[in-house]
């Protein structure tokens, strides 16, 4: 159940408290063939109703209501009404429960004090009949265990809010437990790796410029997916170590990745269309991981040699759309991979849809379509 459900929940239960109580008090009145002359009775009876349908506010007042039926019990006792003070009950177990013991416990300790009054007021015979109407012993009682249920309900509410406090705490602490293993998993065995390729590929392409040779294209691709890997390790091992001094890439290192394409052999050509305006990091992510994608399929799997990026911003979405002219065939179904994958998954994730296939006149495209509302970054 969510929290707005839990709210009207409770509400409705407060009415159904109020509306019950007040009958109860009221029929209680009307059954006890009390009747004070003049006008006593209405005004008994507007305080005995006024003093039921508080409670219908005691979880978000319940000081207010404590005084509003305290008050109302000694109006009513004070016009002759014989009846029980049983909204200040739950008055007490409500203001008890929200954590006022003391001010409730000093408002009880008047309301005693003050009911043989209101009872004397009334008009009955003697102080004898005051102090039996006041009853002096049960309403203590009866104070006492409601303030005592207001309490032991209130100690329940915090133990359990601590429980689940720690419940939280400890998922929290194994999740970074277990997100800083893999950032040591993936430290201890890919960056070596990374790196020998990365250092063999900078050493061969060195060689080959010192004696004048030709180096070939695939050679300078090793060295720069070398680089690319090397970067992208370094900044996922900072994200899974909770890093914030690395900026996260996005839509303006786009124009980067189109010009390291063209490095690859690749002619690729980008287009950004609409304003472009400060946008959530998420979706900034998203788009760089599109392109970026997207044209490393094109240059290294699909054989392709033109591809083209388009971004347009509109003003509740962001549309991104990168096509090449590789082999991939008309009415074929794209190979299943991680990177297509992944790039569905951040998409769906952010409410948006991607279509990728073949075009109609050959090669692949991938069209993304991304909902967003802007935001304002702080300095």
């Amino acid at each position: 159940m969510s929290a707005g459900e839990s709210a009207v929940r409770a509400r409705a239960v407060d009415a159904a408290v109020a509306v019950g109580v007040t009958a109860a008090l009221l029929a209680t009145a009307a059954s006890s063939g009390q009747r004070p002359e003049g006008y006593g009775w209405l005004v008994g009876y507007a305080l005995l109703a006024a003093g039921g349908l508080a409670l219908g506010l005691r979880r978000r007042a319940p000081v207010a209501v404590l005084a509003v039926t305290g008050v109302s019990a000694v109006g009513y006792q004070a016009a002759g009404f014989d009846v029980p003070v049983v909204a200040y009950l739950f008055a007490v177990y409500a203001a008890v429960r929200a954590g006022h013991r003391t001010l409730t416990a000093v408002a009880s300790l008047v309301m005693l004090a003050v009911l043989p009054l209101a009872a004397l007021a009334s008009g009955l015979d003697g102080l004898r009949e005051a102090l039996a109407q006041s009853r002096g012993s049960l309403e203590i009682a009866w104070l006492v265990a409601a303030g005592a249920a207001g309490e032991a309900l209130r100690q329940a509410e915090r133990r359990a809010d601590e429980a689940e406090r720690t419940r939280e705490e400890t998922a929290r602490r194994r999740a970074d437990e277990e997100r800083l293993r893999i950032a040591r998993e993936l430290h201890d065995s890919l960056t070596h790796q990374i790196s020998v390729v990365k250092v063999q590929a900078d050493v061969a392409v060195h060689v080959a410029r010192k004696r004048g040779e030709e180096v070939p294209a695939a050679l300078l691709a090793i060295q720069e997916a070398g680089r690319e890997a090397s970067r992208e390790l370094r900044a996922t091992l900072e994200a899974l170590r909770d890093d914030d001094t690395a900026p996260p890439r996005g839509l303006d290192d786009v124009p980067e990745l189109v010009a390291r394409a063209r490095t690859l052999g690749l002619d690729a050509s980008l287009t950004v269309g609409g304003v472009h305006r400060d946008l959530p990091v998420a979706v900034e992510r998203t788009v760089y991981r599109i392109v970026q994608e997207s044209l490393t399929n094109a240059a290294r799997h699909a054989d392709a040699e033109h591809a083209t990026v388009r971004v347009d911003c509109g003003a509740d979405a962001l549309v991104v759309c990168v096509e090449d002219d590789g082999t991939a065939a008309p009415g074929t179904a794209p190979a299943p991979g991680l990177g297509l994958l992944g790039m569905r998954e951040r998409v769906t994730a952010l409410g948006g849809r991607l279509r990728a296939g073949p075009r109609g006149g050959g090669g692949f495209a991938v069209r993304a379509v991304i909902p967003v509302e802007p935001v304002e970054r702080t300095p």
